[in-house]
């Protein structure tokens, strides 16, 4: 069983939803007592920012993993795969069974994705009580937080736990769904939006002490949008056209804060703030690196890569350029990124580290966006893989004998994508949450279903992105400029779902899920559906 690292001493929590520091990933139906459940004598929080600053700690846990909602947001996908190399990422099939949509009840990291997510809005829920007496900066915050983590249940498992912290622990909690869940959260937003500091784009290193590590008014209105884009998905029916015009009002009002598209795409997942960045957790982004590069790649930072995480040439191929190259040149657009041919000098860039004081420096033989293809040292000579052949990244997922397959492949299948890069720092602190970038996509999207025309306004993105221009956009043009700017960024099973597309088919997923529209949620974890009998199965689990 594993344990939360960070851990608020709150009262005790006994039925339902299981509250912060509460161990989250057993696989037993068994419940423990613990330190940090509901105190039947709730007294509020005592220090509220105190309490606040936990809540906003735990999401370094939440955003910074590359299993529970990570995975479940990206591997559940056409845009991620992990599959088994040898021994390595079998895991019991924990992770193909994602990939595949053939997850069960019990599936660990949906479990946890559940428990953090309700946890983060209990938490904020006992900040909010009356017994706590927030003020108006701190009911801010925490109608913030609780939104937050109010939305991300309803997206993933379409109903929501809701326990008031004074009431009594025979109390089941109540279970909202649909319009009343939408509402609950759209309540909670306007709160924030109205409390919540005025905060434009920023400059510097963007560590945990900057104001964009918090939410601001501008991050409100951000997840607001996102709500109400995808309304219709949580109440029934299609988009209206006052909510489409809203979500366009709350664009138009971040953009008149100073948010502007960035020009240089991966230098918005530096460790600095810029015009895009609305909101950003300062947590680690070695998982988004180390993940996908392979053992021999950057070994004097980390060791070298996982070997893991890998994307499907499907994804790749909605990117300009060659289909089997991506070195510079290769009449690739910028997102899509480039395959170094060799490494940078020693200080020819800010940050540059040279550990081997070979001149080179470090990491910078490592790609951006999405390496396929042959993968090269620092002096310019091919790499190789552990067994001695070249280092070729290779867009099918194949077993010994050359059959598509999720198990027995080599170490080099599979395109790698990189997103974070290791020449700025393996493990820095810095991962992007909400962006400009997605806000304006939003704004796209919203006109085309107010049926207004958007082309004009994503061809000013797809100009800067150094892509084609469009001549004319459709549905299907929106959902794939989404997955162009937005791969590994937490939002392509949601943008799935909302396009129609979650449930075909796509490279090794299960026949048997094609078409299967229950898995547009997710299940209720079957140790949640014994302890709230509130709760209801989602159907065909």
């Amino acid at each position: 069983m594993k344990y939360l690292k960070q851990h608020f001493k709150t009262s005790r929590f006994l039925v339902g939803i299981l509250s912060i520091g509460l161990a989250i990933s057993c696989t037993d139906l068994e419940i423990e007592e613990t330190d940090s459940r509901q105190s039947p004598d709730f007294q509020g929080v005592g220090d509220v920012d105190l309490f606040i600053d936990g809540i906003y700690n735990s999401l370094n846990g939440i955003i910074g993993n590359q299993a529970d909602f990570f995975a479940l947001s990206e591997v559940t996908t056409d845009a991620a795969l992990v599959p088994t190399r040898g021994s390595d990422w079998g895991d019991n099939g924990i992770w193909r069974q994602l990939h595949q949509h053939d997850w069960r009840t019990d599936h660990q990291y949906i479990t946890n994705t559940f428990n953090q997510w309700n946890q983060t809005q209990f938490a904020a829920s006992q900040a909010l009580s009356d017994l706590s007496n927030p003020n108006e900066q701190q009911r801010a915050q925490a109608s913030f937080l609780r939104a937050l983590g109010v939305f991300f249940v309803l997206d993933n498992f379409g109903q929501v736990p809701i326990r008031d912290p004074e009431a009594s622990l025979l109390d089941n909690p109540e279970v909202i769904t649909g319009q009343e869940a939408v509402d609950y959260i759209i309540a909670d937003l306007n709160t924030a939006i109205a409390g919540l500091p005025a905060l434009g784009p920023g400059s510097g290193v963007g560590t945990a002490t900057s104001d964009h590590a918090r939410a601001s008014k501008a991050a409100a209105r951000y997840l607001l949008a996102k709500v109400l884009l995808n309304k219709h998905i949580y109440v029934g029916g299609e988009p209206t056209t006052a909510d489409m015009q809203q979500v366009i009002d709350l664009v138009d009002a971040i953009t008149a804060e100073g948010y502007a598209i960035e020009d240089d795409y991966f230098d918005i997942f530096r460790n600095e703030l810029d015009d895009e960045t609305i909101w950003f957790i300062p947590t680690s982004v070695g998982n988004r690196i180390w993940n996908g590069l392979h053992y021999n790649q950057a070994p004097e930072i980390a060791g070298g890569g996982w070997n893991g995480f890998a994307t499907l040439a499907e994804y790749y191929d909605m990117f300009e350029g060659d289909a089997n190259v991506n070195t510079p040149g290769s009449g690739q657009e910028e997102r899509r990124g480039y395959v170094p041919t060799e490494g940078l000098p020693a200080g020819s860039f800010d940050g540059a580290t040279d550990s081997n004081d070979d001149g080179y420096a470090d990491g910078s033989n490592v790609g951006f966006g999405f390496l396929v293809g042959q993968q090269y040292d620092y002096d310019g000579s091919a790499l190789n893989d552990r067994g001695g052949n070249p280092l070729t990244f290779k867009r099918d997922f194949t077993d010994g004998n050359g059959n598509p397959s999720l198990i027995n492949n080599s170490e080099s299948t599979g395109i790698r994508v990189q997103k974070y890069n290791a020449r700025y720092g393996g493990f820095v602190e810095h991962e992007i949450f909400f962006r400009y970038s997605d806000a304006y996509l939003m704004k796209a999207e919203a006109m085309f279903r107010a049926g207004q025309d958007p082309t004009a306004m994503m061809n000013v993105l797809r100009g800067l992105r150094e892509a084609t221009p469009f001549t004319s956009v459709t549905e299907q043009d929106i959902l794939d400029e989404r997955g162009r700017e937005l791969y590994a960024e937490f939002w392509r099973r949601n943008d799935m779902i909302r396009f129609g597309q979650y449930t075909r088919g796509w490279e090794l997923k299960a026949d048997s899920q094609i078409g299967n529209e229950n898995r547009n949620l997710f299940p209720i974890p079957a140790s949640q559906i014994i302890l709230n009998p509130n709760l209801t199965q989602n159907p065909g689990y």
